[in-house]
């Protein structure tokens, strides 16, 4: 009879958990910058990251490197970097909801003359990859944040999200923007219910003063909503007795976006 013999494996480096927080620094340090925060200190990062000194320096320098991040030398200031637009064009020239959406955000700007805005759900916010202005009859895809609370778009995808996004939004601070901006907890709650009673959402001046806005949700295949559409206008030239038609037509158009991205109701 033979002896066994045992026979250890040493144990692999936790390298995957070492990666996985060095990421999050990155994206930490990332999430400073806002475009009213477009250009920050050394100083400012630290205090938003919560990181020391010495850390938040040694990843800013790792992430110049790569060009996520750049450096004005002559006021120690810091700003993002090209490499990330040109990492996001990649992105949205891959996105599915960018390429069948076009034509729709199009269409439904010629038909109602109205700025036409698409965005996807990053978690937090609405962020725009497609627009139209009232004025122009091409599509510009010029991509930047929206807050969820406070715009139809945001909270057309906000009222079908479950119960602990929508608290995660509300832990990030609710921010007041105009005199009817939602900033109770309770008031958000009760819209995103009607919002998924009517199906569609409405922003009265709740982002931008005077602004009205009705919007819809979009579905991917599985049928989660990850997007919206929006169309939005000057009250007075929106006016309410126009909304109930209005938003026949922004539901449609968001259902055919749906449809071609393979929802199938």
């Amino acid at each position: 009879m033979t002896d066994s013999v045992e026979v250890s494996v040493p144990a692999k480096p936790a390298r995957s958990d070492e990666s996985l927080k060095s990421l999050t620094k990155v994206s930490r340090v990332l999430d400073c910058f806002t475009t009213s925060h477009r250009a920050l200190s050394l100083a400012e990062i630290c205090a938003r990251t919560g990181y020391p000194r010495s850390t938040t320096h040694r990843l800013l320098a790792a992430m110049r490197e790569v060009g996520f991040i750049e450096q004005d030398r002559e006021r120690d200031f810091y700003r993002l970097g090209l490499r990330l637009f040109e990492l996001g064009n990649t992105v949205l020239a891959n996105l599915e909801l960018h390429r069948e959406g076009r034509v729709i955000v199009d269409a439904l700007h010629r038909l109602t003359s109205r700025a036409v805005h698409l965005a996807v759900f990053d978690g937090l916010r609405a962020v725009v990859i497609q627009r139209t202005e009232a004025e122009q009859m091409l599509t510009n895809t010029m991509v930047e944040n929206s807050p969820v609370h406070c715009t139809s778009v945001g909270k057309a995808i906000l009222a079908h999200q479950p119960p602990e996004i929508v608290d995660r939004v509300i832990a990030a601070g609710l921010e007041r923007f105009t005199e009817t901006t939602i900033t109770d907890p309770a008031a958000l709650a009760d819209e995103l219910e009607q919002t998924r009673e009517r199906g569609y959402a409405i922003d009265n001046g709740e982002h931008q003063p005077g602004l009205r806005c009705i919007g819809a949700p979009i579905r991917n295949q599985a049928g989660a909503v990850f997007a919206g559409i929006s169309v939005s206008a000057p009250a007075w030239q929106m006016p309410v007795a126009e909304v109930d038609e209005l938003n026949k037509v922004v539901i449609y158009h968001a259902n055919l976006i749906s449809q071609r991205l393979g929802y199938v109701r």
